[in-house]
């Protein structure tokens, strides 16, 4: 795309903060490599605001489709008109394909692409035993994609235990014969150590683990692209950890994303 005319297919990213994406960056990339006439915008879109964008965006007909990012992954299940069986399970969506008709088609991506992205930087979750902070979406998928990947074992760790619990119910499902066990802030005894949660975005969160409890011989993985290193990651390597950063996620699944909403 030289210029962005009448002609120009647009897909959109929503976010709550919206500055530290990289996806634009990334697939804006891919579409001029398959020579798209179109181009993909971020938008700055607040919870309460999420129906009403997505309205505009179904209305849209040059509109192909967005990705959805924190904090409204779980809240994009119930605002599309079709979601993927595995996305239902999971309970979140972060990637919608704009159908010719206005129909929302919704899937899930992050687990793919963090357990590919792991894999690319030669690390291989099967049979590691792993602690996951958070039980968001971004987290959902990455426990559905570390089961699927043959983890031996799961320790989740969130704020509310409620919603580890409902994790942990629908995870049994999918995999019957995984344990999975509920934590605190402890990740001792596991040897991957997964930043699920958006804490690390800001200047000032707390961290999502206790830092004192990880050891050296863990590999500590993170989700958020943006800081470059979150404070988590520093701790991690000051205590001698492997780390593992969140752009390798984005990276692994941008062709997959680029492909459901039609980027071709």
């Amino acid at each position: 795309m030289t210029e962005i005319t009448g002609r120009t297919r647009v897909w959109a990213i929503l976010a709550d903060p919206i500055v530290q994406v990289k996806t634009p960056q990334t697939i804006n990339a891919l579409i001029a490599e398959r020579g798209v006439d179109g181009v993909l915008i971020p938008f700055h879109v607040g919870a309460d605001d999420l129906p009403k964008a997505v309205a505009a965006l179904r209305a849209m007909r040059n509109c192909g489709g967005f990705i959805i990012t924190v904090p409204h992954k779980s809240a994009m299940v119930d605002l599309c008109d079709e979601v993927s069986p595995t996305a239902r399970l999971i309970g979140a969506v972060n990637t919608v394909r704009r159908e010719a008709d206005g129909r929302l088609v919704g899937e899930m991506l992050d687990g793919t692409g963090f357990v590919e992205g792991l894999k690319a930087n030669g690390i291989d979750p099967k049979g590691m035993s792993a602690y996951l902070a958070g039980a968001g979406g971004a987290a959902n998928a990455i426990a559905f994609a570390l089961g699927d990947a043959g983890i031996s074992r799961l320790t989740i760790a969130n704020r509310t235990r409620a919603k580890a619990e409902d994790l942990v119910r629908r995870l049994a499902v999918a995999h019957p014969n995984l344990q999975v066990d509920i934590g605190m802030s402890d990740a001792s005894g596991h040897e991957l150590v997964v930043n699920g949660t958006s804490l690390g975005l800001r200047s000032g969160d707390p961290l999502p683990l206790d830092a004192a409890t990880l050891t050296p011989d863990q590999t500590v993985a993170e989700i958020i692209m943006d800081p470059e290193e979150t404070a988590i990651m520093a701790a991690a390597r000051a205590k001698g950890c492997r780390v593992h950063p969140g752009k390798p996620m984005l990276l692994a699944q941008r062709h997959l994303m680029a492909d459901f909403v039609g980027i071709r």
